[in-house]
C-alpha cells in the first residue's frame, strides 16, 4: 500500500458470543471458537476463555489427555495452573505467564490449579499446524510475565505481546508455519488506536473488559465485552474504547488452507490419520 492509497479499515465481519462448555474432568468455560457457532477460523481450531471465583468450576482441572498435530496455546490473567507431561516437561503458569505448546506428533499432558481458592482467568487457544509439521517433536514456548515486552502506542493504550510486533517491538513467540500475532490491549475511557493487521491472516478481537467500536465513520460497530469480532475487509484495525475503557485480546494468523480431519484432542489431515493416532496412543507412542 502505496502512501497515496486510501486507508482500508478493517471491520466486523460477523460477531460471535461464546457458549457455556464444560471440559477436561469439568472445568466451567466459554468456548468461542470450536462451537455451533463458529466451528473453526483458519488456522485457529478453538477459543475457550475462562474465568470464575469458585474453586468448584476449576479444582477439578485437565488430568493427563494426549494431543496431536496442532498448538495450544494458554494465557493466563489469574490464577496459577500447573503443566506437565509424559516427556518429563514441567512448569508453572502464573498471571500474566503464556505457554504456547507445540503437540507435534503427541504427548501425554495435565494441567491442574495450584490453587485452592480465588480466581481463575484466562485463555486456551488451538492453532492447527501444517501438514508438514504435524508429526514434529513437541516442544514448547514459555514464557513468565516479565518476559513478555509491554509498549504504550498511543494515548492511553497499553498493549502486551505474546507474538507479532508494535512500533518495532517483538513478542517472544515464534512459529513461522502460521506467523502468529496475539495481542493483549487495554484501553483508556476514550482511548483510540489503529494498527496494520498482517496481511492475509485470518484476524480476531475478543473483548473480555469493557466495551469499545471496532471500524471507522459508519463503519464502526460497537464491541461488549465477552464478544467477539471475525475481522474483515481491510488492513488496519481502529479501535475506539466507550466510556469504561478496554480491555481485548486481537490475535490473527496465516491460514492453513488443508483439509481438517479432527476428533477429540487429535487434529490431522486425513480420517486414516486420526485413526492412527487412536493406535499409537493405546500402544504407548506418544
Amino acid at each position: 500500500m502505496s502512501a497515496t492509497d486510501p486507508i482500508r479499515y478493517a471491520r466486523i465481519a460477523r460477531k460471535v458470543r461464546g457458549t457455556p462448555a464444560s471440559d477436561g474432568a469439568g472445568v466451567r468455560l466459554t468456548r468461542v471458537i470450536g462451537g455451533g457457532e463458529l466451528p473453526d477460523l483458519d488456522p485457529f481450531l478453538l477459543l475457550d476463555e475462562f474465568g470464575t471465583d469458585k474453586p468448584e468450576d476449576y479444582l477439578a482441572g485437565f488430568p493427563s489427555h494426549p494431543h496431536r498435530g496442532f498448538e495450544t496455546v494458554t494465557y493466563m490473567l489469574d490464577g496459577r495452573m500447573r503443566h506437565k507431561d509424559n516427556h518429563g516437561n514441567e512448569g508453572l503458569l502464573v498471571p500474566g505467564s503464556v505457554q504456547w505448546m507445540t503437540a507435534g506428533r503427541g504427548l501425554v499432558h495435565s494441567e491442574m490449579p495450584e490453587q485452592e481458592e480465588g480466581r481463575m482467568r484466562g485463555f486456551q487457544l488451538w492453532v492447527n499446524l501444517p501438514a508438514k509439521d504435524k508429526m514434529t517433536d513437541p516442544r514448547y514456548q514459555e514464557f513468565p510475565p516479565e518476559q513478555l515486552p509491554v509498549v504504550t502506542p498511543a494515548d492511553g493504550v497499553t498493549v502486551k505481546l505474546i507474538a507479532g510486533e508494535v512500533d518495532g517491538v517483538r513478542g517472544p513467540i515464534a512459529q513461522p508455519a502460521t506467523d502468529p500475532l496475539y495481542l493483549d490491549i487495554e484501553l483508556a475511557p476514550g482511548a483510540e488506536w489503529l494498527y496494520p493487521l498482517p496481511d492475509g491472516h485470518s484476524a480476531f478481537a475478543y473483548a473480555f473488559e469493557g466495551s469499545l467500536a471496532l471500524g471507522d465513520g459508519d463503519d464502526a460497530r460497537p464491541l461488549a465485552a465477552q464478544e467477539m469480532a471475525v475481522l474483515g475487509g481491510g488492513d488496519v484495525l481502529k479501535l475506539h474504547a466507550g466510556d469504561d475503557g478496554a480491555r481485548l485480546i486481537v490475535v490473527a494468523g496465516r491460514p492453513l488452507r488443508e483439509p481438517v480431519a479432527r476428533y477429540g484432542p487429535f487434529v490431522m489431515n486425513t480420517k486414516q490419520e486420526i485413526m492412527q493416532a487412536f493406535v499409537d496412543f493405546q500402544e504407548g507412542r506418544f
